[in-house]
């Protein structure tokens, strides 16, 4: 598995309105991925994206490869996110990347751009791990962000080109984040987020699950009740506390 980056283009000086996708992705199977990393996964829990009998899945991607084997966290929340979630969000990827940590998030609106954006501000690294294929830039305000990832950090997709993807499909892109990571931190979730479903995830794995103060703190919400006290999840309060415990996995 070698690197793209050679590959590499000037990065456009203005946004654009089409996007450019990479030129030739490249695949390799999920379970060689995880064994790639330094995260496989025992049989008993490697039935992430198939059933009985199926082939095992194919990771498209495009990029740097390298950086899934340096300790990542994945900053993932709400699309529809508050002034002060946005800001949370780029403040613990800041000091996650400036800490040597990748920054993993899923290209989304809201939490994860803010999430990505701000890894890229202290020039630090971050992976996309989208739910679209990678010849497809969504949403379309992140074209000059999801085309800087591939070019000079890492973007992954388990969906092939041109593959027709639903929503639905989005939490299979969440669930794929929890393995590639060694921790997720949830910064702002309703109780119905997809979000929700890398959390279960991380139980599912033993991976490090970290939820902001605020979000447990915040009486609307039911969800974080059912995570808090279980095994490697952990109430946020500084980067700090995600920092000793990843640096230590």
């Amino acid at each position: 598995m070698t690197s793209t980056k050679a590959q590499r283009q000037d990065a456009p000086a203005e946004r654009r309105v089409k996007y450019r996708p990479p030129n030739s992705p490249q695949t390799v199977g999920l379970n060689e991925l995880l064994e790639f990393c330094g995260r496989p996964v025992d049989d008993a829990k490697a039935d992430l994206f198939r059933k009985d009998g199926e082939a095992e899945p194919v990771i498209y991607w495009a990029g740097d490869l390298e950086l899934l084997k340096k300790p990542s966290v994945s900053v993932i929340g709400a699309r529809d996110v508050s002034d002060e979630g946005m800001r949370r969000a780029g403040k613990i990827s800041r000091e996650l990347a400036t800490a040597g940590i990748v920054v993993t998030s899923g290209l989304a609106k809201g939490v994860d751009g803010a999430a990505h954006r701000g890894a890229l501000a202290v020039g630090g690294d971050t992976v996309a791990v989208i739910g679209t294929p990678l010849n497809k830039a969504y949403p379309a305000e992140h074209i000059d962000l999801q085309e800087e990832i591939w070019l000079e950090h890492l973007l992954i997709s388990q969906f092939a080109p041109g593959q027709k993807t639903w929503p639905s499909d989005f939490p299979k892109r969440n669930r794929l984040m929890a393995q590639l990571t060694d921790a997720s931190v949830i910064v702002e979730a309703s109780d119905s987020s997809g979000t929700l479903h890398q959390a279960a995830e991380c139980l599912r794995l033993g991976r490090w699950l970290f939820i902001m103060k605020s979000v447990v703190e915040d009486s609307r919400l039911e969800w974080p009740g059912k995570f808090v006290g279980k095994p490697k999840v952990v109430v946020l309060t500084s980067a700090a506390d995600v920092i000793e415990r990843v640096s230590r996995s």
